[in-house]
């Protein structure tokens, strides 16, 4: 099963800046299940079911996503991306119950998290199994973070990054590759201890880029910006389901599944922040470099069987297109051209897409 967390920007629909209504929205949308609040005040999360195939998360997802602009004519209009091109950094938050304690611990770095992510959930199966495949994922990471990197501009500016996001997001603990864990006992242990000194007081809290979800049974990959279009997002979804199951499949078979040492995987963090797909990866066990375009090729060629089972070739193809041309590409080809207002307005019209 697969399920998917969009969350998408809120912009006022003359000045396409961001503006604090997800209440109001909310209350138009009369108390549909499918959205919820996050701690920005000018933000929206759009919530699926679990799924077998992302085909039927697209269905869903542009299903809701033409439902949010229909319901809020007039009040605001809609855009993803990792985060606005334009804004200010800082902007007000929802003080619920649940946002209150992040608000009054980080202050006004808690403001400063606009940011936007494409949350991918993907079920594994067995308890043992899920844990090997969370150790092994955490390597793929980075080339996940370059396929759906889309936040090269931030307050006005070309910040010289594929994504600006991760570095804002750091901004909070617990961000980035997480930890490599010996055995589920390890992590209830990390969550008791954070628990004790005030950090972690749930495990949502924990917020490195993979968590396992341990209220849905999945593993939660939190790696991909907010995507422009349903298509890009399924896109990236589609990887995702394959690349666990893959994995799930090779755990299965006893073929060995490595964690590599975090500090590894951040090295090829750091090439997907800043360059995206345009930039190059290392091996993580031999340390030869490689173009990531070429490092992504050959995981998508790896995945393209499993791909196939699940049902996502289609979506397959869009993600090689996206090696190409990510949302990062994209976004810096239209700004030079029009600027960052226009670039806001091209990212409002591509919503339902």
């Amino acid at each position: 099963m697969v399920g998917i967390e969009d969350e998408v920007m809120l912009l006022d629909p003359d000045s396409l800046s961001l503006v604090p209504r997800a209440q109001e929205v909310l209350q138009a949308l009369g108390g549909d299940h499918r959205f919820k609040l996050e701690l920005p005040a000018s933000q929206l999360e759009i919530t699926t079911p679990p799924a077998t195939t992302v085909d039927e998360l697209e269905r869903f997802l542009i299903t809701a996503r033409c439902a949010l602009v229909a319901a809020a004519e007039g009040i605001v209009r809609f855009a993803s991306a990792g985060v606005h091109p334009y804004s200010p950094g800082t902007g007000e938050l929802n003080r619920t119950p649940r946002y209150e304690r992040t608000i009054r611990e980080y202050g006004p770095l808690a403001a400063r998290q606009l940011v936007c992510a494409l949350q991918v959930h993907v079920s594994v199966g067995d308890a043992d199994r899920a844990l090997a495949v969370y150790n092994a994922s955490r390597s793929y990471l980075p080339l996940i973070a370059a396929l759906a990197a889309n936040a090269p501009y931030y307050e006005g500016h070309d910040t010289g990054l594929a994504s600006v996001r991760p570095k804002l997001a750091e901004l909070l603990p617990r961000q980035g590759v997480p930890p490599a864990l010996d055995s589920w006992e390890q992590y209830a242990a990390a969550l008791r201890w954070g628990a004790r000194i005030g950090a972690v007081s749930e495990p949502r809290t924990w917020w490195w880029e993979l968590r396992p979800h341990p209220a849905f049974g999945t593993l939660e990959f939190r790696v991909p910006d907010g995507q422009s279009t349903v298509a890009d997002a399924i896109a990236i979804a589609s990887v995702v389901q394959a690349l666990v199951a893959w994995l799930a499949e090779r755990h299965a078979n006893e073929d060995p599944l490595p964690a590599h040492p975090t500090w590894r995987i951040e090295e090829n963090r750091w090439s997907a922040c800043r360059h995206g797909v345009e930039g190059s990866m290392a091996d993580l066990d031999e340390g030869t470099q490689a173009s990531t375009r070429e490092r992504l090729h050959d995981l998508l060629t790896t995945l393209e069987p499993t791909a196939a089972t699940l049902g996502s070739a289609t979506n397959f193809e869009r993600a090689r297109d996206l090696i190409a041309r990510n949302g990062a590409i994209a976004q810096r080809q239209v700004a030079e051209e029009d600027g960052v207002i226009a670039l806001t307005a091209w990212l409002a019209e591509r919503f339902c897409e």
